[in-house]
């Protein structure tokens, strides 16, 4: 079983592809619909996966894949659950500006408190970004896809070099209210 690279094939030209894995395919869909019509400048292809390793079978046909976002729904145990097994299926060089966490459901509890610094501490140690998202209503979709498209561009190499670390840095910032972080 060959683990996912985004180095194994040639990028197309004024393209990307982004890679959404969740549990539960309602908030994914609605994401990937949000990031296609978003997008006007580039063709941006949005893959969806409930976990990985993906299929072997496809892997010829397969777009090289420019950034994977691993959605965590803080309400449900499964999914950080999925996360954590899949990020084995990742090479390496992965890790380098091409991988994002993004979790919904953080305003609702303790137990989302506590799945949420487990989300960070996972990020922290692969030293990938962290995203808040609210999914149940469309500006929050929205508000997500934006964001996703932004790094999307910069981890597929279609952003001005005008953006800077410090910018990118403030869109992959957890947007979660004071009362819910934990130092």
């Amino acid at each position: 079983m060959a683990l996912l690279s985004p180095y194994s094939k040639i990028p197309e030209p004024n393209a990307a592809t982004i890679l959404l894995i969740e549990n539960d395919e309602k908030f994914q869909s609605k994401l990937a619909d949000a990031i296609v019509q978003r997008e006007k400048d580039a063709n941006v292809n949005v893959r969806l996966a409930c976990r990985l390793p993906l299929p072997v079978e496809k892997s010829e046909t397969r777009p090289r894949v420019d950034l994977v976002v691993f959605i965590v729904n803080l309400l449900c145990e499964r999914s950080f659950q999925v996360v954590e097994n899949s990020l084995s299926y990742l090479r390496s060089d992965f890790f380098l500006g091409k991988v994002c966490f993004m979790v919904t459901g953080a305003r609702c509890g303790t137990l989302a408190q506590e799945r949420l610094l487990s989300v960070k501490k996972l990020a922290a140690s692969h030293q990938c970004p962290v995203i808040c998202a609210e999914h149940q209503t469309e500006d929050g979709v929205n508000m997500a896809a934006s964001r996703l498209l932004t790094i999307l561009k910069v981890s597929a190499g279609l952003s001005p070099i005008a953006t800077t670390a410090l910018y990118l840095s403030t869109l992959t910032r957890c947007t979660v209210p004071p009362e819910l972080e934990e130092d």
